[in-house]
């Protein structure tokens, strides 16, 4: 089995404060990565270097047959967001954009694939995540459940095989929550793509996830199926945070 993820020793510093201490992890094909851990541990600064939206010290990441270093040119990181897309916490979609607009636009500046061809593509994943009568809406007539899925929808037009998905229910109202979580569900149950999921909501990590890793302090300090790391975590500190999130 190929690995499309491969993250080795990896180092972030902001100034003296390293977040980032000598990462080292691989995510299988078609699997499903959790990365949890206290607010602060790394993980979506973890995630926004392998996207390259951030630059990283020292390492190296590997995306399929691309990779980057921390000397890696803009061609580079173009070509492994090409490969990897990305779903934030607070949606960034186009306001002045309606949500076909909003899919369409990446695949035909960065793709260089034709509007028709674009729209033909949004259609099919505007429908994957529910939203087929809001196809001609702009972000601020949608909830922000529907602002999430729009977003999703979004990194999917760009056909990855890596989904790195960072919190995308932290800010979202309670009832909203689910309605995001069904959607990622169904993502990962095609097995198609490869998915990072940075969350705090440890039910859905346990239920979807392949595998999870937990993060303290800019390290992984343990990694395991869901049943082990959930039930019977090796770490003291893992047990100290499944405690508090758990209760």
């Amino acid at each position: 089995m190929s690995s499309p993820v491969k993250i080795s020793a990896l180092h972030k510093r902001y100034g003296a404060l390293e977040v980032l201490k000598g990462i080292t992890l691989t995510v299988e094909q078609g699997r499903v990565a959790a990365l949890i851990g206290s607010s602060g541990s790394g993980k979506t600064t973890l995630l926004r270097c392998i996207n390259g939206l951030t630059r990283f010290d020292q390492g190296r990441i590997d995306v399929e047959e691309s990779f980057i270093t921390p000397d890696s040119t803009q061609a580079q990181l173009r070509d492994i967001r090409k490969k990897a897309g990305y779903v934030f916490q607070q949606f960034n979609l186009w306001p002045h954009k309606t949500v076909l607009e909003n899919l369409i636009l990446a695949p035909m500046l960065v793709k260089k694939v034709t509007k028709n061809e674009a729209v033909e593509k949004a259609q099919i994943f505007i429908k994957q995540v529910g939203l087929e009568d809001k196809i001609n809406e702009y972000p601020s007539r949608l909830s922000g459940g529907q602002q999430q899925r729009v977003a999703i929808a979004r990194a999917l037009a760009m056909e990855p095989n890596v989904l790195l998905l960072d919190e995308i229910t932290s800010a979202l109202d309670p009832e909203l929550v689910d309605e995001v979580l069904r959607v990622v569900r169904r993502i990962a149950e095609e097995h198609r793509r490869t998915l990072l999921i940075v969350t705090h909501e440890m039910a859905f990590a346990r239920d979807v996830a392949d595998e999870v890793f937990f993060m303290d302090k800019g390290v992984v300090l343990e990694h395991g199926k869901p049943a082990q790391i959930f039930t019977e975590p090796a770490e003291e500190r893992t047990r100290q945070f499944l405690k508090r999130t758990l209760s």
